[in-house]
């Protein structure tokens, strides 16, 4: 007798490639697998949100919009979700209602059918505006519990959360274990319990990272889950999601039903094989299973993002210093699970403090904002002398932080100008102001042009023939590709430059001619007390101080945007400014002389 049928998810548009290759899977390697997707038999195609947006506007040079609605286009029949960070959307901070109601009607407007809401520190408040605006769209709106471990989280504790998202109108409840954190025997109570609590569907999406998500799958299935979340076995494993095909067919032969096609599956398997390799020179070293993730709680996307950023400055060696610190960062901040954006808060907070070699000597701007309670309330008690000096006299928010969030979609449409041609251009600005303003002048220019892909055979690109050689900085190697792009104007010429894997567009500049952004390198070294310096490569946001200017030892003198994080970086001395060396949008390394002070 056919028992009761398990719906499929698959995250092959959205999940997988952003866990595998960095989310750089382009919109022309998706369509030709649509029709198989399309008639497939899925509940629904994870196709966008998460790092998809900022991954379209950052480095593919695609309008996001455009995408789903091209996805739409070619996935008439199937449902298409998307994951949003609740009231931080697809950006890194809260927004207004007005913006979070605009994002929710744009998105379901250009093809969303199901919202997958989440809120990196499961505060419901941070959720109430986000649901509500789905109901009003009239499409499926899901609460989502990250999954995670610490001491003051417990079942009871997920249970409660998910009652106050029923009690929002929530039209599901899915499980994001983000880490593979999640164990057979929690995956069965948890799904029991909120089977016998809630008369709403529930989803289990579980990564692969520690290497117990099949069994978690199997467990869930017997305790009564309703949806499953898998990816096609060309982008399966690791960081990433168990195989769709294995849970079919083991789901099949066990008398449960999926709808699914495996002949159609393996059509679109063989092609995502194929595109896969074209995304070589973003594939992670970490796409094995890693029983480590069941120590350090390091989601996949999170574990990469860390060992490039390591790489960069010549210390990726120190790479084990960082797991263990962020345990100790998490703890000091109240157990938040380590999700976007709060991974990203304590992984780099965490960098800091192992590179500095004293915690917390510099604390971003991100962990002030969360301490202070700008990203909602901490799930667990947070270290009150660390909170005194990073908030110092400002007032501890209660409520919640939207709350004192004014309008915003007015000044944001008089911010963007003439760039604007659609009220998404102005809601991609509200994300990524200036990523998105870079994109949009080059698209008003006719100048978008996607970073390049590395041929495996001979080292081609789109943009052409890749020169490769090496070179030794104070005594560490790197394989440098440089890759010819474009002209920009006659003192100007474009090129991408691909340093072990990771490629950057840089830019030389004929003697004479200096743009923003274009300063890097040839400072002098850090060497005297007055000089400051960073311990972490980034770009300069903001220069707080001039030549000439009184400071005192502590005083901000300048923000620096490092792994997606601010940091206000501070004097070290009492004295007179004698040498700023920076402005802003300019790049800079570890060791510079960027300030000094006398």
């Amino acid at each position: 007798m056919t028992q009761r049928k398990i719906h499929i998810t698959d995250v092959i548009l959205r999940d997988a490639h952003q866990s595998l290759i960095a989310t750089r899977m382009r919109t022309e390697d998706m369509l030709p697998a649509c029709e198989w997707l399309d008639q497939a038999g899925y509940w629904s195609l994870e196709c966008w949100g998460g790092a998809t947006f900022d991954a379209c506007v950052r480095f593919l040079k695609e309008d996001p919009w455009e995408r789903l609605r091209t996805l739409r286009k070619h996935l008439p029949k199937t449902r298409l979700q998307m994951l949003l960070r609740g009231q931080n959307l697809l950006g890194y901070r809260h927004y207004g209602d007005d913006v979070v109601e605009a994002f929710v009607a744009k998105a379901a407007e250009n093809g969303i059918d199901v919202f997958r809401v989440f809120d990196a520190m499961n505060d419901v408040r941070n959720l109430e505006t986000s649901i509500a605006a789905v109901k009003k769209a009239g499409k499926h709106a899901q609460g989502t519990i990250c999954y995670t471990v610490s001491p003051v989280h417990s079942t009871d504790t997920f249970i409660t959360q998910a009652k106050a998202m029923a009690d929002m109108g929530a039209d599901s409840i899915a499980i994001k274990d983000m880490a593979g954190l999640l164990t057979p025997a929690v995956t069965a109570e948890l799904v029991g319990k909120l089977k016998k609590s809630f008369n709403l569907p529930v989803f289990l999406h579980s990564h692969a990272t520690s290497g117990m998500a099949p069994m978690c799958q199997w467990a869930a299935m017997e305790a009564g889950v309703d949806h499953i979340d898998t990816a096609l076995s060309a982008f399966a494993g690791g960081t990433s999601h168990p195989p769709t095909e294995s849970l079919v067919a083991a789901l099949q032969d066990a008398g449960y039903e999926t709808g699914l096609d495996l002949e159609l599956l393996d059509k679109a398997t063989c092609h995502f094989r194929e595109v896969r390799k074209k995304y070589h020179q973003f594939e992670s070293d970490y796409n094995g299973v890693d029983t480590s993730v069941l120590l350090s709680q390091v989601p996949g996307g999170m574990l990469s993002n860390l060992a490039n950023q390591l790489k960069e400055q010549g210390a990726l060696d120190r790479i084990q210093e960082v797991f263990e610190e962020i345990p100790r960062v998490r703890k000091d901040l109240g157990y938040p699970p380590l999700v976007t954006p709060t991974s990203q808060i304590v992984g780099t907070q965490a960098v800091i403090n192992v590179l500095a070699g004293k915690r917390y000597e510099s604390i971003t701007n991100e962990v002030k904002k969360y301490l202070q309670g700008w990203y909602g309330a901490a799930p667990g008690q947070v270290d009150t002398e660390l909170q005194r000096r990073a908030v110092g006299k400002e007032d501890l928010i209660e409520e919640r932080p939207a709350n004192l969030i004014p309008k915003e979609l007015s000044d944001l449409r008089k911010d963007i100008g003439d760039l604007e041609e659609s009220e998404e251009d102005v809601l991609t600005y509200a994300m990524f102001p200036d990523q998105a303003r870079a994109y949009l002048k080059q698209r008003r220019d006719g100048t978008l042009q996607p970073e390049p892909l590395e041929s495996i055979a001979k080292g081609k690109s789109g943009n052409g023939v890749s020169t490769q050689f090496q070179i030794t900085v104070h005594g560490e190697s790197y394989d440098i590709h440089v890759t010819g792009a474009n002209v920009d104007s006659e003192n100007e010429r474009r090129f991408y430059m691909t340093v072990d894997g990771v490629p950057e567009e840089i830019s030389l500049i004929s003697q004479g001619a200096v743009s923003e952004g274009s300063r890097s390198g040839g400072r002098e070294k850090a060497s005297g007390e007055g000089h400051v310096t960073t311990s972490m490569p980034g770009n300069i946001v903001d220069v707080l101080v001039n030549e000439g200017d009184q400071v005192s030892a502590g005083d901000p003198v300048f923000i620096i945007e490092a792994m997606k994080m601010e940091t206000e970086v501070k004097a070290t001395i009492s004295g007179v400014i004698q040498r700023v060396s920076i402005a802003k949008g300019d790049r800079v390394a570890p060791g510079e002389s960027l300030i000094e002070i006398a």
